[in-house]
Formats: C-alpha cells, structure tokens, sequence
C-alpha cells in the first residue's frame, strides 16, 4: 500500500527521522512545521493520512484536528502524536476524531505500524500491491525502498526532489498535479524551492525518461493546471 502521508510535526529532526520512515515504507510525504501549513497543505494535496503533532505553533493539533473533521474531506485518517500523556488530552483527541494516538517517545517502528493499520481500515492508499512498495507506470518503475528508478528496464539516476515526483506521479498515473502540489513532494531537500523550480525538475525528468525530450510522450504539460504521467504514448 502506497500512500502519501502530510506529517505536521514542529521538530525538525524528529519530523525528518518520520519523513524518513514513511519513504522507507513505500509512502510519499509532504513535511510542515505549524499548524497553518498543515491545513493548507491538506486542502491543496489531500492526503491519504496526516500525522498530527499536538504542540504546533500557529494553530496546535487539537485545532488542526478540528478543522479536518469540518473540511471537505472530514473522514480522513489522522494519527496524533504528543509528548502529553494526559488521559485528558488523549480524550480530546478521539473525541475530535484522531483515528489513533501515540504519547512520545515512541519508536519509529510503532508509528510505522499504527500507520499501515489506521490506512488498512480506512481503505486508503493506492499505486503499490499489498506486500510491495514498488510502483509502476508508463513503463517506469520506482522502488522507495531501494530509492531505484528503472525505465524500460534502464537504470536511471535521479535526484532526490526528481525522485519524489516520479514517485507520486507513478503513484498515480494520469492524476494531473499542479506546481504547488508536486513542490510540497520536495520539501525537505530543497526549502528554498520556488513553484517555478518544478519545472527544471520535470525538464530533467524528462531527458531521462523521454525517448525524445522535446515531445514527451510520458511526462506530459496540461496547459494551465500543471503535469501528469500518463501510459498513452502520443
């Protein structure tokens, strides 16, 4: 099951060490750091899940939760974490709707775990066979684990902003994505990254991909929304 997972989580290494994980495990993330960012980058990308720190800045997860469960899309799954281990505090996150809790610290392997279980029972997460972090289309294949990318069978080198957004593109074949939404698939390796910087991303995919970079018949431009992966040669 692959799915793409926002993760709003205030510290830095520890939202790292999860970012990390989460490719690890075959997923795509989208990183932020306040509660602002969270709602946003939820509204813009629609996530298969979000990781919920309690203690963000801006808005705290109680308030992010909240306004989840009031937004367009108020059944999707979000697992809470929080250095509180109140009872209190664990009640109001369920009672909010929180699909699971976890008190800090916990490993990253629980977190993991509690992931793939909250996304099995909501039925969420598309691109990958059960048991198979490996997605393919359009004759491309990327393997998260292996941080590989093979391309009719080719080897090809990727960097890893370029590999984040094959990764979600293959993940969904012929899903248009816009700069914005495939920009929040870098962050992390590039924080200064403009929407504009997408473009340099997918010209490069595409002299690496593309029989004939010119007339890309994989990685193709939709006019005035943005880019999609698509299997139907032109």
């Amino acid at each position: 099951m692959c799915a793409h997972v926002l993760v709003a989580e205030d510290d830095e290494k520890q939202a790292e060490l999860i970012r990390r994980s989460l490719l690890a495990e075959g997923h795509t993330a989208t990183v932020v750091h306040d509660g602002a960012a969270a709602l946003e980058a939820a509204r813009g990308l629609a996530p298969d899940l979000v990781v919920l720190d309690l203690m963000l800045p801006v808005v705290d997860g109680f308030g992010v939760c909240r306004a989840l469960r009031g937004g367009a899309d108020p059944d999707i799954p979000v697992v809470m974490l929080t250095a509180r281990s109140a009872e209190d505090d664990l009640l109001l996150g369920l009672e909010l709707g929180a699909d699971d809790y976890l008190t800090k610290p916990y490993s990253p392997r629980e977190l993991m775990a509690r992931i793939r279980t909250v996304l099995r029972r909501s039925g969420r997460g598309t691109g990958a066979r059960d048991g198979d972090p490996v997605v393919r289309a359009a004759g491309i294949t990327v393997d998260p684990v292996r941080h590989e990318v093979r391309c009719d069978g080719a080897t090809v080198d990727c960097t890893p902003a370029e590999f984040q957004i094959l990764l979600a593109m293959a993940a969904e074949p012929e899903r248009v994505f816009t700069r914005r939404q495939l920009l929040h698939r870098t962050r992390g390796f590039d924080r200064a990254s403009t929407e504009r910087a997408v473009d340099v991303h997918i010209m490069n995919l595409r002299r690496k991909i593309e029989p004939d970079p010119r007339r890309p018949s994989r990685l193709l431009t939709v006019f005035g929304v943005g880019y999609k992966l698509t299997g139907n040669r032109v």
